[in-house]
């Protein structure tokens, strides 16, 4: 993260998004500031606080996923959220601090996932080890009893352990050897098993291992009272009241391979540190999305469902300024999380928030329609583009599509006038067209003899046209 410029920030972005070079660059500069911020004495670091940003835009433009892409280059945190599922205090509904929690919570996951990068090697070494005990435990005791009596016993019984070109243990008989000798036979035998279990021979071999059941789910009915979300461990405090039982049950390798490494995982992983690292990033990192400002925005009356939108912005007001939230996790700060606002403010305005809230988002950039030369690049520039993305889906059935520059033409200028014509849902239009046009090629496409199929523009006026001239079915299917 510290190695990257605006300039490289902007790049980045430009792979996924097209256009809205303001907005990008804006991001750019909030992200460049917090490694700026970390160089800085510790005395003025606190003092700097990120620079909030609104975007004003809108739907389909690339607003959440600028802010989405900017958390996923740098590893950050992120969630979105919308305005108008919160509500003032007092009110039923979802409380600001929600959102803190959420955050916190995806934060544990990103930690969690790379955590459990850096030890799955040794928890599937250990998974290993547990099937290969599970082949072996009727050696494995009678090793252990021979180990109980006196050397001077001339009588002692080893055994010989043989396997079949199955893999099955085939012979267990006494013999009469060191306890060394044992020894090596029963570990001549296990490597002879862990060859073959490398090599995948042993997977349709059933052993007896220990699953542990799920515990009564007490933690989905306080979910389901809507108490979830109060900064309390429910699930943990039952774990522990209520532990979940142990059960043996005979599964073939293959399935066994799944129960054990999620178990071993678990031992290995260390929840203190994830939870303490997860808070960390959530308060130097964290980045909130909060969509449909602009709906909370607006001017409201006295009476109705719309009294409590100044409510609603006063209480997210402190989140934004500096507050303290607990979380099951710990207290989390969030005076240096970057909280990013969108709307498309056709019948409100930024000046309609209240004062406070305003200078708390100093930051606004404006993010334009999308014409139909934009939607040709959506089309096929981005690394994820849905021309990409159509190829790589038919090519699993064996079906190579290729589209013509004129086509690609064709089907922007059809979603662009379809955006005109109702109402305009930016990039997203192009999903629906899409879909609409390689119907009957994704239908048909497992017993379509024809392995190489040109999408031209011919077809895409054939497929679409028709639906455009009817204006009423038009605004239903497209």
């Amino acid at each position: 993260m510290e190695d990257l410029t605006p300039s490289e920030i902007v790049a980045e972005l430009n792979k996924y998004i097209v256009g809205q070079k303001q907005a990008k660059e804006a991001v750019a500069i909030a992200l460049r500031n917090r490694i700026r911020r970390k160089k800085l004495p510790k005395a003025l670091m606190e003092e700097v606080t990120p620079k909030n940003i609104i975007m004003i835009g809108p739907t389909g433009v690339g607003k959440t996923e600028i802010a989405r892409r900017l958390a996923k280059l740098v590893r950050a945190p992120f969630i979105k959220v919308e305005a108008t599922k919160f509500t003032e205090v007092g009110y039923v509904g979802k409380d600001v601090d929600s959102m803190i929690r959420d955050l916190v919570q995806a934060a544990v996951q990103l930690v969690r996932k790379e955590k459990i990068e850096e030890i799955k090697e040794k928890a599937l070494q250990n998974v290993e080890e547990r099937i290969l005990q599970a082949l072996l435990p009727i050696a494995q005791i009678k090793i252990k009893d021979s180990e109980d009596t006196t050397n001077n016993n001339s009588e002692n019984n080893s055994i010989t352990t043989n396997i079949n070109k199955e893999g099955n243990l085939i012979e267990i008989e006494p013999t009469i050897s060191s306890r060394d000798s044992q020894k090596e036979r029963l570990l001549l035998t296990k490597e002879k098993l862990r060859k073959k279990l490398r090599n995948g021979e042993l997977e349709e071999r059933e052993i007896s291992i220990e699953i542990e059941e799920q515990s009564a789910s007490a933690i989905e009915i306080f979910s389901n009272m809507g108490i979830e979300g109060i900064g309390i461990d429910f699930k943990e405090i039952f774990d522990k009241m209520i532990p979940g039982r142990k059960k043996r049950k005979k599964v073939k390798i293959s399935e066994a391979r799944k129960f054990l490494l999620d178990d071993e995982l678990e031992k290995l992983l260390d929840m203190n540190k994830i939870a303490k690292e997860a808070i960390y990033r959530t308060e130097e990192l964290g980045i909130v999305f909060i969509d449909e400002i602009d709906k909370i925005a607006m001017q409201e009356k006295t009476y109705g469902p719309d009294v409590s939108r100044s409510g609603v912005q006063r209480d997210i007001l402190p989140i934004i300024e500096g507050s303290t939230v607990m979380t099951k996790y710990g207290a989390v700060k969030t005076d240096y999380i970057l909280f990013i606002a969108a709307g498309a403010f056709t019948v409100s305005k930024p000046s309609d928030l209240i004062p406070e809230l305003q200078g708390r988002f100093p930051l606004r950039v404006e993010l334009h329609s999308l014409g139909q030369k934009d939607l040709e690049k959506i089309l096929t520039e981005p690394d994820n583009s849905l021309i990409k993305q159509y190829k790589a889906l038919l090519r699993t059935e064996g079906i190579e599509l290729d589209f013509e520059n004129e086509a690609i033409k064709e089907i922007a200028k059809i979603s662009a006038l379809l955006n005109e014509q109702n109402e305009n849902i930016g990039a997203r239009r192009l999903y629906t067209v899409m879909e609409k046009l390689l119907e009957r090629i994704s239908f048909n496409a497992p017993k379509i003899t024809k392995k190489r199929i040109i999408i031209t523009k011919k077809y895409v006026s054939t497929r679409l046209h028709n639906i455009i001239k009817k204006e009423d079915l038009s605004k239903y299917i497209l």
